[in-house]
């Protein structure tokens, strides 16, 4: 009986253990040496294990993403200290979610438990391809949350991560898990001449790909900048999160802004401030601090920042383009809500228990279905709220062109941990896929500039409160993900179909 405990003990703690550790590959420790031992060592578990039954082998997944996620998102529960009604919830949220999300990796190891498997290259497309396709499933379906994909472990690696702007990151997530899966074949019963061939073509194929980044990378520095006629300047003022909830007066927010920006009447400029900078009023009621702006700012200043609008009976959480004098020029609603952060699901009947929203207020935000293209002051940009930027291949709804991706966040929710680096991650790979410089004013998390190529221009690090200023950037050709988005992923699925069926013809 002890020998069949410790059996299952074993069972349990392996998946874990390995979803620990390659949860490290990811940013900001960016190990992605990692996978090469983790995904092979998950292969062959689940490959040993082929006699367990259906069932646990959906445990192996489950636990292997339990852990995964239990280690790279445990800050969700920070968003849960700053009322007291929540703290009763954090050691709730702290296992809900990563066992919520573990399903999805459960999925993964159930479906791939109907398939013949054995030690051989086509059970490597296998992993793959559904491993890939869960992924891409758990950021699309009931709204999505495709957060921390395993391809995000590359991250440092400017050259390599070039081919985003081909075929984007699910794509890419796709190549990257078979490549952590190419150590498993020196344990292959093939012949050495196959592994030797298999080993060479991905070589040759990692080299092609690093010259192609690289390449890129070269012509862009090579590529003239264009000078803006409206200065861009980004505030990061890294006002404390809690000030909102003890309704500070929003006129000491507002004068902290005003100087940390310090406008200068006669220079044309754009100043971005992050999201929800103004939690305590809505954009309805700001007129009441019209002189304010209006003795600081000039008809040369435009204003961008986040704060909630009220439509009817509708409250959202907007973007908007103001003038000296408050006029609206523009407002973009948000999309993309985050669930349970800025609405409860099933609200009619949680409220019913008490429970509410996290972000200030009981209400829940509505979410906006248009997402068009700001001009100002002949300059483009496509207006982008806090999470909205973790959704490859969903930015650009309109298809317009553009100059630049606007950014705006608060990351105070995550508190001091990971989690400003991990939600930095994904602006760096959007703007490569789209092939767009980004700019990001972040309360309380990184703010920067970065480039259609993934290099960060400039940048004020979550610690710190500053500014910096966009006078001109260079601009790429639009890239082909840009024009066909995640249609791309699918033609890489059929492509793998083709190989499993082939490899399985020619018994491989």
């Amino acid at each position: 009986m002890p020998k069949k405990i410790n059996n299952q003990l074993f069972f349990f703690i392996i998946p874990l253990i390995l979803g620990i550790i390659s949860s490290f590959s990811l940013p900001p420790y960016n190990f992605f040496i990692l996978n090469f031992f983790t995904f092979p060592f998950l292969f062959f578990f689940i490959i040993s294990n082929l006699h367990v039954g259906r069932w646990r082998f959906f445990l192996i997944g489950w636990i292997f993403g339990f852990g995964y996620f239990i280690s790279n998102i445990y800050w969700i529960t920070n968003s849960l200290t700053f009322e007291e009604f929540f703290l009763p919830l954090i050691p709730i949220a702290f296992f809900l979610l990563p066992l919520f999300l573990g399903l999805f990796y459960g999925l993964f190891t159930f479906i791939f438990s109907f398939f013949n498997l054995e030690k051989n290259y086509r059970s490597i497309l296998i992993f793959a391809f559904i491993f890939s396709l869960v992924e891409f499933v758990r950021g699309n379906i009931l709204g999505g949350f495709p957060w921390n994909l395993i391809a995000y472990s590359w991250l440092e690696y400017t050259s390599f991560i070039q081919i985003l702007s081909i075929i984007g990151v699910y794509s890419f997530n796709l190549l990257s898990i078979t490549l952590f899966l190419l150590p498993a074949i020196i344990f292959f019963n093939r012949s050495q001449f196959s592994k030797i061939l298999v080993l060479v073509f991905s070589i040759i194929s990692i080299g092609a790909n690093i010259y192609f980044g690289k390449n890129m990378i070269n012509k862009y520095h090579k590529a003239q900048f264009i000078d803006l006629n409206t200065n861009i300047k980004v505030i990061a003022p890294k006002i404390k999160l809690n000030r909102f909830f003890q309704k500070e007066d929003p006129n000491i927010i507002i004068n902290e802004l005003i100087e940390l920006s310090k406008p200068e009447k006669t220079k044309k400029t754009l100043f971005i401030f992050p999201e929800g900078i103004l939690t305590n009023i809505y954009l309805e009621d700001l007129n009441i601090y019209k002189e304010n702006f209006k003795n600081n700012f000039s008809e040369n200043h435009k204003i961008i920042f986040g704060i909630n609008s009220q439509s009817g009976l509708k409250i959202y959480n907007s973007l908007v383009v103001l003038d000296n004098n408050l006029n609206t020029l523009a407002n973009y609603k948000k999309n993309n809500l985050v669930p349970f952060g800025e609405f409860l699901p099933l609200e009619n009947m949680f409220s019913k228990f008490g429970l509410k929203k996290i972000t200030q207020g009981y209400q829940s935000f509505s979410s906006d279905d248009d997402r068009k293209i700001i001009e100002i002051n002949n300059i483009k940009f496509l207006p982008i709220i806090c999470y909205e930027i973790i959704y490859s291949g969903k930015l650009n709804k309109s298809g317009e062109k553009f100059d630049f991706i606007l950014n705006i966040s608060e990351d105070g929710w995550f508190g001091n941990s990971i989690g400003p680096y991990q939600h930095f991650s994904h602006s760096i790979f959007r703007s490569i896929e789209e092939g767009k410089n980004l700019v990001r004013s972040a309360n309380n998390g990184i703010s920067a500039h970065i480039n259609p190529i993934g290099q960060i221009v400039k940048k004020v690090e979550s610690t710190e409160k500053g500014t910096f200023e966009i006078k001109n950037f260079k601009k790429i050709s639009r890239t082909i993900f840009s024009q066909h988005g995640n249609k791309i992923f699918f033609y890489f699925l059929l492509f793998y179909i083709s190989l499993i069926f082939f490899l399985k013809k020619k018994g491989s």
